[in-house]
């Protein structure tokens, strides 16, 4: 692959990042929240049910922030406190059926995506695949690198 078609693909790549955020703000519109609560919603529902605490640490978010949002997301009708069945003592986050519907109405249109690789080969599908892997891990190693910059680190 020659240098001018790695350059489209990263300009490729960038522009599909920045559209994935513009739906999750349109996203956040539509759920009434703060732009970061819809990642908040996303690590609930992966996870089932989660502490603040955990929350807080996967969300990259500090304590009172965590807090704030998760007020707003409980005022909002889309999640809940709940005591945790395995610890009494414990409260634990939960969504209600709230986000289930919004997210079916923002993000169900997408599914045009799925059709689109069902059409692709299994070598085809492999290259994709292997190229979100290596986006994902190569994003989440920048933003390590430019938080230790914003931590005051060289970078």
């Amino acid at each position: 692959m020659g240098n001018a078609s790695v350059a489209v693909g990263a300009l490729l790549s960038a522009d599909f990042g920045a559209a994935s955020d513009e739906i999750d703000a349109a996203a956040a519109q539509v759920f009434g929240v703060n732009r970061t609560d819809p990642r908040i919603l996303d690590l609930v529902n992966r996870a089932g049910s989660m502490s603040a605490g955990v929350l807080a640490v996967a969300a990259g978010l500090s304590p009172a922030a965590t807090t704030t949002a998760v007020q707003r997301l409980v005022a909002a009708g889309h999640l809940v406190r709940a005591v945790d069945p395995g610890d009494r003592r414990r409260v634990v986050l939960t969504l209600t059926d709230s986000p289930g519907a919004l997210v079916d109405s923002c993000y169900g249109p997408l599914g045009a995506a799925l059709r689109l690789l069902a059409t692709m080969s299994p070598t085809d599908l492999a290259t994709v695949e292997a190229f979100l892997r290596a986006g994902v891990a190569l994003q989440r190693e920048a933003a390590g690198r430019i938080r230790t910059m914003a931590d005051g680190a060289a970078p």
